[in-house]
């Protein structure tokens, strides 16, 4: 599963023309699910990412979380994360999940983050999304977390 992180003074994702979602001082997580992703890969990047010390602490220091500055998640779906340029200049997609699975583990993954986190917002899978942000620092980081290997 990928996510692309960034620390954010606010965003918003508009559908429609309609703000589907909103955060002030927090995290816009752009999420993508993978071909053989589970829940699992869901848990353990959500793990990550409240975890991540990427705003500052007392000293300038990146040294706190999202949950310890309460900020807010902005979860946004973003099958392109997954792109593969290698064969020439046209991405190809063929790595990202397929769009029920990829639907699924989203909203798995979103429903989670609300069970664990007191303010999440998020986009809505599929949909032409505008996305507006103020990144701040910019601070933009990449996660990936590769599905367990079963026992043999």
């Amino acid at each position: 599963m990928l996510a692309l992180v960034q620390r954010v003074c606010e965003a918003r994702v508009v559908i429609e023309g309609e703000v589907a979602g909103r955060i002030g001082h927090g995290l816009l997580v752009f999420l993508c699910a993978e071909r053989g992703d589970t829940e699992a890969e869901g848990e353990r990047l959500l793990a990550k990412i409240l975890k991540l010390r990427i705003f500052s602490d007392a000293q300038g220091r990146m040294n706190r979380s999202v949950q310890d500055v309460d900020g807010g998640l902005l979860i946004v779906s973003q099958f392109t994360l997954a792109a593969d340029t290698s064969g020439g200049n046209r991405p190809s997609f063929s790595g990202a999940a397929a769009p029920a699975d990829g639907l699924r583990l989203y909203e798995a993954f979103v429903r989670r983050a609300r069970d664990m986190h007191p303010e999440v917002e998020s986009g809505q899978f599929g949909a032409d999304m505008q996305v507006h942000l103020v990144n701040d620092g910019p601070v933009t980081v990449p996660l990936r977390i590769v599905p367990t290997a079963l026992p043999a």
